[in-house]
């Protein structure tokens, strides 16, 4: 009895990605009024943290509470662990993973929209946070140096460009860009509920390693959120370098084929034809006539062999104790020291 194997979902996923073998129609994400209200509604929540922070609120004093509790002394149990789970937000690793995920993505669906999009998230991230960051100058937990104060505007003093966190506003967009990227309403869905999470849990890891302050890791969820509501804005751009870039290849590629070297096939040789050496018929019939069988077997063509000592085919012949192998002839001679002297015959 014949059982078909039971392919795993894993499996059906897979085969569903083998039978893309030309460009898919992707869904593009727009920018419709529901994500233009959220955009709204970040960007509020992105100005009145950095206003809190700005004015020394209550924010602020929350921040110096939690430093002051120093997690990473409450529970030292988990330190070893939170150490690597810190990774997940390093622009570095992270990246290289998502890219190579995603540069799979492009040969399978014959297009570069998705890495296009993810340098596009990441040179918008490099360059909102890191103004902001340079710009309002403020200290680390490990830096301060006047308890109950915002640390802002130490330009030039170590440690003072982690607010926004960096590693928070990495996570979402590193993340959240596979969201963005989803083929599938409900892939978009879980994904952007998964990169949300990672992205709280690592900003919150840096809390309670001591290195970032709670409203550091706020502003920075929002502002990975914000850079990720306005790609939809930057999709023509997106759609225009990809045309270009495609472009450059086919007249790239139409070119080496132009100037590579073109090899004419060697036609087939004809076999040639031997054909014998045409013996006239009237000077051959004399000779079967006149001559015996046995004169006849020396009327051979000449065999030309190379100068030299040679022996004769008779005495090549191996010869038996019984004998030679050759049949008697009426005209041979027997071999010995008699033969040597033909005996005469007539008067």
């Amino acid at each position: 009895m014949r059982t078909e194997p039971t392919l795993t979902r894993l499996d059906r996923i897979f085969a569903r990605l083998d039978r893309e073998p030309v460009r898919p129609v992707l869904d593009v994400p727009r920018m419709t009024r529901h994500r233009v209200v959220l955009f709204g509604a970040t960007l509020t929540f992105y100005l009145t943290i950095v206003l809190a922070v700005v004015t020394t609120s209550w924010l602020v004093r929350f921040d110096w509470q939690a430093m002051l509790f120093r997690p990473y002394q409450q529970w030292s149990g988990i330190h070893a662990f939170l150490d690597y789970w810190v990774v997940l937000g390093q622009r570095g690793p992270t990246a290289v993973m998502v890219a190579a995920w995603l540069g799979w993505r492009c040969w399978r669906q014959h297009t570069l929209r998705p890495l296009l999009a993810f340098g596009a998230a990441l040179l918008l991230l490099n360059v909102t946070v890191g103004a902001v960051k340079y710009g309002l100058g403020r200290s680390g937990p490990h830096y301060a140096t006047e308890v109950g104060s915002n640390e802002m505007w130490h330009w030039f003093q170590a440690g003072s460009d982690i607010f926004p966190s960096g590693h928070t506003a990495n996570a979402v967009v590193t993340w959240g860009i596979l969201a963005y990227l989803a083929t599938s309403p409900r892939a978009r869905r879980w994904l952007s509920a998964l990169s949300a999470v990672l992205s709280l849990s690592v900003g919150l890891t840096t809390v309670y390693l001591g290195t970032h302050w709670l409203s550091d890791v706020l502003l920075g969820w929002a502002a990975g959120l914000l850079i990720l509501l306005a790609l939809p804005w930057f999709e023509p751009l997106i759609a225009h370098a990809e045309a270009r870039l495609l472009g450059l290849r086919g007249r790239w590629l139409a070119g080496v084929r132009r100037t590579a070297p073109q090899t004419a096939p060697v036609p087939a040789e004809a076999p040639a034809v031997l054909t014998p050496c045409p013996v006239a018929e009237e000077e051959t019939a004399p000779v079967r006539e006149t001559l015996s069988p046995s004169a006849a077997r020396t009327t051979r063509a000449p065999v030309y062999l190379a100068p030299g000592p040679h022996s004769t085919r008779a005495e090549r012949t191996p010869v038996t104790p019984a004998g030679s192998r050759r049949p008697p002839h009426p005209d041979r001679l027997p071999r010995g020291p008699a033969s040597t002297a033909r005996p005469v015959t007539g008067g």
